[in-house]
This record gives C-alpha cells, sequence and structure tokens, in this order.
C-alpha cells in the first residue's frame, strides 16, 4: 500500500500555525485536502471521510509539518500482520520535549472505520473511547517518525497541549488511577518528561506548566477528565485560571510542590532550564513499541 495513492487530509481547528503549515503541507502535497474548524474529534474525522476519494486517507493535525520522505512511505500488510481494515499511525515528533509517540502524529484511516466508531464526543460509553482512538484492535502504532508537532507557536497552544497530555498520560486506557505506578510505564515516562523538559524552546515553560497543571487536576481533584477532549473548554480554562500569571516559574514550582507532595512523583520542583534540556534531547532515545511482525513470536 502506497502513502502517495491515498487522500492526504490537513485537519485543523484553531491552531496558531495552521496556515503557516497547511501552506508547507501544499508545497509537498499539492492535491492535499483541507478540514477545518469542526467541533469535536469524531465528528471532525468524518468530515474527512466524507471528503475523501480513498478509502484509505490520511490525516495531517494542524500544528504538524511533514517529512517529505513519508510519500515514499510503502507498507507491506503481510509483513505487519496487518489487513486493509487496520488504521495505522506514525510516531510524531514533540518540538518542545522531542518526544515520540503517537500524540499528533500522522494517521492513516479507512472510511468504514471512521464512519462506524463511536468515540469522543460520539463515544458508546467507554472509558477507552472517550477521549482516544488508539485502543482498537485493528489500530497499529508503528515506530517510523515522519512528522514534527510544533506545539509552541504561542503560550496557550503550548500550555493546552501539556494540559492535554499532562491528563491522557496519567490515565490506564482512559481510566483515572489511584498510584500512577499502574499506568503503562511508557506513558510513565512520558509524563515525567512532559513536566520536566522543554524551557529550552520558546514557550516550553508553558507546555510544561500545562502538564503539571493537567496531571494535578486529574488526579487530586475531582475534575472531570474527559473535559480534556473539549478545545472550547480548555479555551476557556486558559482565559480564566492562566492567561493572566506573570511569574510562569514560580507557578511550575507551587505545582511541582504539590505534585511530589500528593503523588510522590519523581520529578523536581523546577523543571530542568534550558542548557540541561537541550542536553537531555541530545542523547534521549524514545522507547521503541514491540511491533510483531508476521510470523514472530509474541
Amino acid at each position: 500500500m502506497k502513502i502517495i495513492d491515498q487522500d492526504i487530509i490537513f485537519l485543523s481547528y484553531d491552531e496558531p500555525n495552521a496556515e503557516k503549515n497547511y501552506a508547507d503541507l501544499c508545497s509537498k502535497v499539492p492535491w492535499a485536502k483541507r478540514v477545518h474548524g469542526v467541533e469535536g474529534s469524531d465528528a471532525a474525522h468524518k468530515a474527512c471521510a466524507a471528503i475523501s476519494e480513498t478509502e484509505n486517507f490520511v490525516t495531517i493535525d494542524g500544528d504538524t509539518i511533514i517529512d517529505p520522505k513519508f510519500l515514499q512511505v510503502k507498507l507491506d500488510l503481510d509483513e505487519l500482520g496487518a489487513t486493509p481494515e487496520y488504521q495505522f499511525s506514525w510516531a510524531g515528533k514533540i518540538d518542545v520535549n522531542g518526544l515520540k509517540y503517537g500524540n499528533g502524529s500522522i494517521k492513516m484511516w479507512t472510511r468504514d472505520f471512521v464512519n462506524n466508531m463511536k468515540t469522543h464526543e460520539n463515544t458508546d460509553g467507554s472509558d477507552e473511547t472517550n477521549i482516544e482512538f488508539c485502543y482498537f484492535d485493528n489500530y497499529l502504532q508503528l515506530n517510523e517518525n515522519y512528522s514534527t508537532s510544533i506545539i509552541s507557536s504561542s503560550a496557550q497552544q503550548a500550555w493546552r497541549a501539556g494540559f492535554r497530555e499532562g491528563v491522557k498520560m496519567s490515565l490506564n486506557r482512559g481510566k483515572v488511577v489511584d498510584d500512577l505506578k499502574s499506568i503503562w510505564w511508557q506513558n510513565y515516562n512520558r509524563l515525567l518528561i512532559w513536566t520536566m523538559i522543554g524551557a529550552d524552546v520558546e514557550n516550553g515553560l508553558w507546555a510544561i506548566l500545562g502538564a503539571r497543571s493537567g496531571l494535578f487536576m486529574n488526579m487530586c481533584t475531582d475534575w472531570d477528565h474527559v473535559q480534556v477532549r473539549d478545545f472550547n473548554y480548555l479555551n476557556d480554562l486558559w482565559e480564566t485560571s492562566f492567561a493572566a500569571i506573570e511569574d510562569i516559574e514560580y507557578e511550575i514550582g507551587t505545582y511541582g510542590i504539590k505534585l511530589i507532595d500528593k503523588l510522590s512523583i519523581p520529578i523536581a520542583e523546577a523543571p530542568l532550564d534550558a542548557q540541561q534540556s537541550k542536553f537531555f534531547k541530545s542523547i534521549y532515545v524514545p522507547n521503541l513499541r514491540n511491533v510483531k511482525l508476521k510470523g514472530e513470536l509474541a
């Protein structure tokens, strides 16, 4: 299956860098289509399926820049042990902290799957579909990286991205946990990185504050974590509780003290400074998922 044969759709909502990123995509993929401003993740993906002229289609998030090498990708379904009904997600790189995983990454869907799925605002009520797509049996996460999510174009964008991951990385398949050590170890490690790394990037401290505040609200209050899927709610939360912050380092440290005290989480009160963050990213090697190829033992 060749990527270049599939419809490629730019999916944006209110990202401050969406127009710049769409122009970049069109320079690489002149036939790219666009869906913009649709409320709800489920509805937005269904809108993509509606304009796709191919059964499989690729989505590129509004904050994302792709590597042109992605257009040369060919999927060997037989080697992957997959079928044409599978959905695929590649590992996306986060500009602030260097993490590489499914967050904000390039994805390829089938129209049939998207039209029949019930997730996010259209959830069937299960914990696994309230705020995620990734827990379906025919959803395959791949290790290759062909994109970078630029989440730091504004303070609000960085905070919102960090807040969402602070919440989502502290859940166990969509469920709130009593002990962070009970979540999947890779998500736990990613959570720690979100709360500590990024000072070397403009607005990176806002992403750290977002991650710490999201983690705190999810684990230390009676806040409803399902709200994390609602961008309008998050935009209002930013305006009422975070936009006026003047001393961001103080706020980050305050959340650090609370998280260490209440969760015994192994972070420092202050995140790594710019030089330390840059050094961390220069040596950090992401943990790869074990993608079992056809014929391999489990």
